[in-house]
């Protein structure tokens, strides 16, 4: 397979350059073979349109081995690919989890024998009447709270954090911010896929109650404003680990206030400038210096104030990836 970045590679000019000449979307280019937000092309295909070869067809024939997509494995499960996500961390499928392009992908046939885990094995086996006992620590596992939350939302759209905590036997805190981070993803998905929606409309047509989705409301919005970025945010991810730069293959999205997006990216490949520990975009300011490695993003949540001292391109706030990487050289 081929992303954006090895087809300029293979032509001979940046990723930008490519992607503002269109090459790609020429008459008679071969379509990409993935539906998913970051496009992949079969190379003997490429290979053959660059050769001005006829372009091969894609096999028809469903093998056990084919390796789908987040979209593709989905569509085979017969739910959304937001469903999909929680599952991602279930070690029948982590463990067999193939990365293309930057891309995680799933071998067919794992995909179709999945079994979901039984949401009381990752609750520890507590009753769901005992709650979480009393100086405790959490019982679930912090990446596994939200795909249990969003089963809990499935059975109940009015759940609240005292009955997550109940079942789940984890921290009120933890319980609430689940809730949030889960009902704002999913009123999120309705509003883009209406986008004439309101969040409070979204959260209507979810089963959301009007009294506990007011922060998800907000959130909602940053977190659609975070999706309408992660093109651009996945481009210069590209370009730091062309350069040697960053061994990250996902841009990692952060909310560090319901209102506000920032994405981090730690700079640990053998190529990465001296002295930078990271980049921390925010859409408020633009790109800077990440705090550290450890903890990229420091007080995020605070308004960046253009021009101070990390600052690397204010007033600008989505620079080419080509630029961005000159003025941290600089």
């Amino acid at each position: 397979m081929r992303t954006l970045a090895d087809l300029a590679e293979q032509q001979g000019v940046a990723l930008q350059t490519y992607r503002n000449s269109r090459r790609h979307l020429a008459e008679g280019f071969p379509a990409p073979v993935t539906s998913g937000r970051v496009p992949l092309y079969d190379a003997e295909q490429v290979d053959a349109y660059l050769a001005g070869r006829p372009v091969p067809a894609v096999p028809a024939v469903e093998d056990d081995q084919d390796l789908l997509d987040r979209d593709e494995a989905a569509a085979l499960r017969g739910i959304s690919p937001r469903s999909w996500d929680k599952y991602r961390s279930d070690p029948q499928l982590a463990s067999v989890a193939v990365r293309v392009g930057g891309v995680e992908h799933w071998p067919r046939r794992a995909v179709r024998e999945f079994a979901p885990s039984r949401r009381s094995g990752a609750a520890g086996g507590q009753s769901a009447a005992g709650g979480r006992r009393r100086g405790a620590g959490d019982q679930v596992p912090r990446e596994e709270l939200p795909a249990l939350v969003a089963e809990l939302l499935e059975e109940d759209a009015a759940i609240s954090a005292a009955a997550v905590v109940q079942i789940l036997g984890v921290h009120r805190d933890a319980a609430q911010y689940a809730l949030l981070r889960v009902r704002a993803e999913r009123m999120a998905d309705v509003m883009e896929a209406d986008p004439e929606l309101t969040p409070q409309q979204a959260a209507q047509r979810s089963g959301y109650p009007a009294g506990q989705v007011r922060r998800a409301a907000v959130r909602a919005q940053t977190v659609l404003r975070g999706r309408r970025a992660a093109d651009y945010l996945a481009a210069v991810l590209q370009a730091l680990a062309a350069e040697g730069w960053t061994t990250q293959r996902e841009m990692e999205l952060h909310y560090p206030a319901d209102d506000v997006v920032v994405a981090s990216v730690v700079l640990d490949g053998p190529g990465a400038p001296d002295g930078v520990p990271g980049l921390v975009w925010d859409e408020r300011a633009g790109w800077r210096a990440a705090a550290s490695r450890r903890h990229p993003l420091g007080a995020a949540a605070q308004q960046p104030t253009p021009g101070a001292v990390g600052s690397f391109l204010a007033g600008d706030l989505t620079p080419d990836a080509a630029e961005l990487i000159r003025a941290v050289t600089a």
